[in-house]
């Protein structure tokens, strides 16, 4: 059997493109696609880590990515949407699996799909650890689950590390269970009101446990009902979306926790009342393992009704509320009751209230706490629903709202968001939306309006997006273009946009466009995308005080694999970014550190270029040996005539002498400012792993890393552990 996916006949495909690249160029299109910027080829989120460190991926490309691994994509029940989130697959691929769905009613084995030329055998192999095949055939009695456990210890750990356990059952067909505990050490608790001091206190770091994600769900052909934690999202992301996939549309179990690659400071405390900080001296440099670390999304209840067929297409229906607790970074909050306008940024009573250490007896001396996330600050209730009619799997329009308040937990002071927070500030706040989807043949069109609504003066302001893709055989040419009005201030929006932010959101105070390519040419893959946009609101110029302007800024990025023979796949990559184009002046930042902010971030307007080379040889069928070299150029204020250079090496190999059997290991070699070694980063990162199936039922995976540091930094001679050994444990077992 065979899907056909070339050209069809009544279908002129250079008339079509030429539509589409010519409205691109006309609106200064933008484009984000499922498409992740790079060959997706992983088995577990440790080789994502790998991606996200050598910054083949970014962050938000990270998180997705995690979640999709462990949520999984079910090939038998997933929609368009949902199979085009699957990484390396275009819209394409997803209707040609729809089509081979439909003609065999259960894909029983994922190979099935490469034996009938439904995707090719590559691409099968690469998506394969984000699938799950559900059984149609099961028995109502048939109960099966998984539990997995994982730890990670850093050698000179005095404590018991951090670890989580997490458990998830399906039963009846059509039911499923699950919970997750973690067992955390270094977060801050029990954060009340010291009116002796006008200020907030919390009691330092202890050993605590956490449930933070609990669920329960029933989802046959028509409903789709969830309670506990959970994820939901709709459209373009655009109204409300928390699910990180791409094209979001329904409920999503949240389980996800991550994996934190770096060590955490032991010590977070600034003198305060005190004489000097308890973190003064060595201890400052004092290090040890991090805790895994989870997201809050949603908890409560949602039900959908994904499919009531009316004879003329199908109705989708879902309505959801949660009340869940939140955590908030300290310095986002501020004081009602000594502050009217948090946005006076001159205004001394507008700084974040002071954060205590308490202490047994309240009238000593104490320190402050400092660079912390607050627990259990507020509550935020939300409630929303959406409403779409459908006239095929390509056709449809439908309507999203939400609306959420927020109670503050902490008693006797009148605590609300920084401007630069995430969530408005002021009182309740939401959006309604528009969203709708039309497909012919190769083109596919989405838009989305919505309007936001808040307590903050301006009362909220006005979003859209439209985007547009062409897709044939493995190539797929995407445009979108965006406006975000300044006062679109909706904290639920996960849109197509830059990574830069206005007071605290990346969809806000934002026009632009973007272009996307991605396809397979033979035996070369290409990837090209361009990026560029502006603000609306008139901003302080970093190099300039006494200028204010609307800067223009660009992101284009290009990317080719080749398959020279079976074992040897080169491949480059190259990218440059100006947050700035008015402003090319050496001098200017790049990037800042986001773990040591007080205040309001200060913009950057500086250049960044990259390119990478990797080499790919695999000599054998179950061995694999990657090489990648990758140097940077950027803007830093350190250096007024020239860039700051860095540069990064990898060496990595993989493994399988027996089928149940995976070895890995890998070294980095990493120098930021290579022409000064005091300044920041010089480091050798190692790691070996061994993950053992055994009968597929239970699986063992060890892993021993060796972080080593070279620089020159007053920091590194006196950081603790030095160099730093880890060890990660994890086991998975199911039935």
């Amino acid at each position: 059997m065979r899907i056909y996916r070339g050209w069809p006949r009544r279908a002129n495909p250079r008339r079509v493109i030429g539509l589409l690249l010519g409205l691109a160029a006309l609106l200064a299109l933008d484009a984000r696609a499922a498409d992740y910027g790079v060959f997706i080829d992983v088995e577990n989120e440790e080789q994502l880590l790998d991606l996200l460190t050598a910054r083949e991926i970014d962050e938000t490309t990270f998180d997705i990515l995690l979640e999709l691994l462990h949520d999984g994509v079910d090939l038998n029940n997933a929609d368009r949407e949902g199979l085009y989130t699957l990484p390396n697959l275009n819209y394409a691929d997803a209707d040609a699996i729809i089509e081979y769905r439909g003609m065999v009613g259960t894909i029983d084995h994922p190979g099935d799909l490469a034996a009938a030329e439904v995707i090719s055998k590559r691409k099968l192999l690469a998506i394969a650890p984000f699938i799950v095949l559900s059984d149609r055939k099961i028995d109502w009695t048939d109960t099966h689950g998984r539990f997995r456990y994982m730890t990670t210890y850093v050698g000179g750990d005095e404590d018991v590390p951090s670890m989580w356990l997490g458990a998830r059952v399906s039963t009846l067909k059509h039911l499923e269970l699950g919970l997750v505990g973690v067992l955390t050490r270094t977060r801050v608790s029990d954060v009340v009101y010291d009116p002796g001091r006008d200020a907030l206190s919390a009691r330092t770091p202890e050993l605590k446990p956490h449930l933070p994600k609990f669920f329960v769900q029933w989802e046959d052909d028509l409903l789709h009902i969830a309670a506990g934690t959970y994820r939901i999202g709709f459209g373009q992301r655009l109204t409300f979306d928390n699910t990180g996939r791409v094209t979001p549309n329904g409920i999503i179990l949240d389980d996800a926790i991550y994996i934190t690659q770096d060590l955490s400071r032991i010590c977070r405390e600034s003198k305060g009342e005190l004489d000097e900080s308890p973190c003064g001296g060595a201890r400052q440099y004092e290090y040890r393992s991090p805790d895994y670390r989870w997201s809050d999304r949603l908890r409560g209840a949602a039900v959908g009704l994904k499919s009531l067929d009316t004879g003329a297409g199908w109705i989708q229906a879902y309505g959801f509320a949660s009340y869940q607790t939140h955590g908030i970074y300290q310095y986002e909050l501020y004081d009602r009751g000594r502050c009217d306008d948090p946005t006076d940024d001159e205004d001394e009573n507008c700084k974040a209230p002071d954060v205590f250490r308490r202490q047994d007896n309240n009238l000593r001396p104490t320190s402050e706490i400092s660079y912390s996330t607050l627990p259990e600050m507020f509550n935020e209730l939300t409630a929303g629903g959406n409403f779409s009619y459908f006239i095929d799997r390509r056709t449809h329009v439908g309507v999203t709202g939400y609306g959420a308040d927020v109670t503050w937990l902490v008693e006797d002071i009148d605590l609300d968001f920084q401007e630069w927070s995430r969530r408005p500030y002021g009182g309740r706040y939401g959006a309604v939306g528009l969203d709708g989807s039309w497909g012919y043949d190769l083109v596919d069109l989405f838009a989305e309006v919505t309007r936001s609504i808040d307590s903050q003066p301006a009362g909220g302001g006005w979003a859209a997006l439209l985007r547009g893709t062409v897709t044939w055989q493995d190539h797929e040419i995407e445009a979108a273009a965006r406006y975000y009005h300044q006062d679109f201030a909706n904290p639920f929006a996960r849109p197509i946009s830059a990574a830069d932010e206005y007071d605290g959101l990346r969809a806000r105070d934002e026009v632009g466009g973007r272009l996307r390519y991605a396809g397979e040419i033979g035996d070369l893959g290409l990837r090209a995308g361009l990026d560029l946009w502006s603000s609306l609101v008139k901003q302080l110029r970093p190099s300039d005080p006494t200028t204010r302007e609307r800067p223009a800024k660009l992101r284009l990025t290009l990317r080719g694999d080749y398959d020279v023979v079976r074992w040897f796949k080169p491949g480059v990559w190259f990218e440059y970014s100006d947050k700035n184009l008015a402003d090319t002046g050496r001098g200017n930042c790049y990037e800042t550190s986001s773990e040591e902010i007080a205040d309001e971030p200060v913009p950057c307007a500086g250049e960044k270029l990259q390119a990478g080379v990797q080499l790919r040889f695999e000599p054998m069928r179950d061995l694999a040996i990657t090489a990648k070299y990758q140097h940077r150029w950027l803007d830093d204020e350190k250096w007024d005539d020239r860039f700051r250079q860095d540069l990064s090496a990898w060496l990595l190999v993989s493994y399988a002498p027996i089928e149940d059997l995976r070895l890995r290991a890998r070294a980095r070699y990493l120098d930021e400012a290579t022409t000064r070694s005091s300044y920041l980063e010089r480091s050798v990162w190692f790691f070996v792993e061994a993950a053992y199936w055994y009968e597929r039922l239970f699986r063992i995976k060890l892993r021993y890393e060796l972080y080593k540091l070279l620089d020159e930094r007053d920091s590194t001679a006196e950081r603790r552990p030095e160099p730093a050994h880890w060890v990660r444990a994890e086991l998975e077992f199911r039935f």
